[in-house]
């Protein structure tokens, strides 16, 4: 007798919704979930810092935590959750692995993010491994994802905006509307498909990995062209990190200028840190303001984008002929896109500093194992052959073509401002 598919509890949109809020509320009710330590520098440290019971209790409990709420997640959205429990406590090791790896000092000089090692290591695990197909099927990536960016959204505080100044939300503003624009054009020029541009031209213009990652929710994105995009981000920061405040000393380039040009250049926040650190203390500081100013339009893009995306009919269940109503629009909007918005205007609005302080840290540290779960999965589920190809070509030009224009209109807006 053949089975019945039962319908989902709730559509994968909404669930996740509902787990990222849940989790802000536990927080804010007083569960404390331990941060773990992950930060070494040499074997000695590992064993005494990261290796200890106490520092693996904590890896535990986080395990706890996100083990009860992925297996909730598979179970509102009808899919087996016994192969979602089973394969879970595979892909959290191989993502502690990743975590680990990404806190020795040496990687962290080198802005090398714990995303790039846990889909490395997914990768080289479902390439070398022949992996049942039912043990694909259970990753749960998009849902980790979304999860992530609900909790993201409790960073995004709108009364920091303030803070940032007005010259640093000008040029977030230029920045961001010029070189999202131009990277859409190259990469229409170029061919690059639909959702690749989309995922290029937010994450050259926005925040790097995280505008990657809500431009992918959003429209629904392939996650193996999302794996690729982020690769090109965390691959190009490095030498931009190293290269760009040499490049300022050579040309005499005031701080407050270079700090405006790495702050609005580089795609991630360590990244423009650490290069920032490089030139003095006003750089970075400058740098820090401009990149937080980028960082918190990531909300507003993130809804734009849906609008449009929804609007104009894309994506691979859209009918091009028929220009979608008020509902269709609806029930293809993403709904994480509201769970963000709305954490980020709960913890702007209507906590208190000292309760946003008090629980900052442990859901950071909870949205980052999310984004890091899903790109284990992510790598465990995608074939090498899928991920470079003699397609991701011109996708690569597009982004590096974007990132050369990033870096020229980012300089002259910041002498333009701050010279």
């Amino acid at each position: 007798m053949a089975s019945v598919q039962t319908k989902a509890i709730l559509p994968e949109d909404w669930a996740v919704v509902v787990l990222g809020f849940v989790i802000i509320i536990l927080f804010l009710a007083g569960m404390t979930v331990p941060v773990p330590a992950f930060s070494w520098s040499n074997m000695q440290e590992l064993s005494e810092k990261v290796f200890t019971a106490q520092n693996l209790a904590k890896i535990g409990a986080q395990f706890v935590l996100v083990f009860v709420f992925s297996v909730a997640g598979a179970w509102l959205t009808n899919k087996p959750v016994k192969q979602a429990a089973l394969v879970f406590p595979v892909v959290y090791l191989l993502t502690v692995v990743a975590l680990v790896l990404a806190g020795n000092k040496g990687v962290k000089d080198l802005n090398l993010e714990a995303v790039i090692f846990s889909l490395s290591i997914g990768l080289l695990v479902g390439n070398v491994i022949n992996l049942p197909q039912w043990f694909r099927e259970a990753l749960s990536t998009e849902l980790f994802v979304k999860i992530g960016l609900v909790l993201l959204g409790t960073g995004v505080i709108f009364s920091d905006i303030l803070k940032a100044g007005s010259l640093g939300l000008v040029q977030a503003l230029v920045v961001v509307l010029s070189v999202w624009y131009f990277a859409f054009w190259l990469c229409k020029k170029l061919k690059v498909d639909d959702e690749l541009t989309m995922m290029i031209s937010s994450a050259v213009s926005i925040c790097g990995v995280s505008a990657a990652i809500a431009t992918a929710g959003a429209i629904k994105g392939d996650t193996k062209k999302l794996s690729y995009v982020i690769s090109l981000v965390l691959i190009t920061a490095i030498p931009m990190m190293i290269v760009m405040p040499y490049i300022a000393r050579y040309y005499g380039f005031s701080q407050e200028v270079t700090g405006a040009w790495l702050g609005g250049s580089i795609d991630t926040t360590g990244a423009v840190v650490a290069s920032g650190t490089l030139v003095g203390e006003t750089a970075l500081k400058i740098s820090t303001i401009v990149k937080f100013s980028q960082n918190v339009l990531l909300g507003l893009a993130a809804f734009a984008i849906s609008v449009y995306w929804t609007y104009a009919s894309k994506g691979p269940d859209a009918k091009q002929e028929q220009k979608p109503t008020l509902g269709v629009i609806w029930e293809r909007f993403p709904k994480f896109v509201i769970g963000f918005v709305g954490a980020s205007l709960l913890f702007s609005f209507f906590l208190s500093p000292e309760k946003v302080g008090a629980v900052k840290d442990g859901l950071k540290s909870i949205q980052t194992l999310w984004f890091v779960l899903a790109f284990t999965s992510i790598g465990l589920e995608t074939k090498f052959s899928d991920l470079f190809n003699s397609n991701s070509q011109k996708p690569m030009y597009a982004f590096l073509g974007a990132q050369l224009f990033n870096v020229i209109v980012t300089l002259i807006v910041a002498y333009f401002l701050f010279g």
